[in-house]
């Protein structure tokens, strides 16, 4: 079986948005700020843009790790 295209894989993205942060949460934009202040949520700043650590998303609601690559042979997951 030959691997999809790299434009058709979906891999787990390394930074998401505020406002991403928030959908993916279901909590507000101005919880996710309270979340980043106490340091509970991670950030990158990229030029002003600031960036949400996807881990510390999903470590905030009790996830380890975010979801495998489908298209990695399992030794690499």
């Amino acid at each position: 079986m030959s691997e999809p295209p790299a434009s058709d894989r979906r891999l787990a993205p390394i930074t998401v948005r505020v406002a991403t942060a928030a959908r993916i949460t279901s909590l507000s934009r101005s919880r996710i700020y309270e979340l980043i202040q106490s340091g509970d949520i991670e950030t990158v700043k990229v030029g002003r843009a600031m960036l949400v650590k996807y881990r510390s998303v999903l470590a905030l609601l009790g996830e380890d790790t975010p979801p495998a690559d489908p298209y990695l042979p399992p030794t690499h997951r």
